[in-house]
């Protein structure tokens, strides 16, 4: 598990490197594409939000569900 953790810390960007890819995307996509691809994902992640607070009240519904006849046969 080590050694696995340690690859992708050795694969990940460092500050500098940032730097260049920001850089990059800048000159691939331009100045004005970037606001939109942003709106973009920023729409994806609000999206991914929802949907993981969706499941986990989903999953809190149907604990409740199974906890309650249990509960009323403690009674």
């Amino acid at each position: 598990m080590m050694t696995c953790m340690t690859l992708l810390v050795g694969v990940l960007p460092s500050g500098s490197e940032w730097l260049i890819v920001a850089l990059l995307v800048l000159l691939f996509f331009g100045g004005k594409k970037i606001p939109e691809l942003m709106r973009g994902l920023g729409k994806g992640v609000k999206s991914f939000k929802e949907g993981v607070n969706e499941a986990k009240s989903e999953i809190h519904k149907a604990k409740e569900e199974i906890d309650a006849p249990a509960d009323a046969e403690k009674k």
